[in-house]
């Protein structure tokens, strides 16, 4: 299954173009006459979306760096709640006692 083709692709335009050219015919949507082009536009799809979530996610550490920054000074405390995570000894030892099963 593939998302939506009536959206904007740049990618791929071309795959999407052969598919629907190709469901034109009948007897090629209905026996797997397309099945060819459909997974050239698959792997096209998958392709694009990579480089997508890539784009997206160049600067992901130091946006979670900023993010913490934000969160530490909204709350006027020194240190991430990570951080005091983990200092807390109850919290060791109750995550601890889940790794082991208990």
């Amino acid at each position: 299954m593939h998302p939506p083709l009536d959206r904007p692709h740049p990618d791929c335009q071309g795959a999407i173009d052969d598919l629907k050219e190709c469901h034109l015919s009948f007897w090629n949507k209905y026996s797997g006459g397309c099945n060819d082009i459909k997974v050239r536009l698959d792997q096209c799809l998958k392709a694009e979306k990579k480089r997508l979530l890539d784009e997206m996610n160049q600067d992901l550490p130091q946006r979670k760096v900023k993010q913490e920054e934000i969160i530490k000074n909204a709350f006027g405390k020194n240190i991430t709640f990570s951080e005091y995570l983990a200092k807390d000894k109850d919290y060791k030892e109750a995550m601890d006692q889940k790794r082991q099963g208990q």
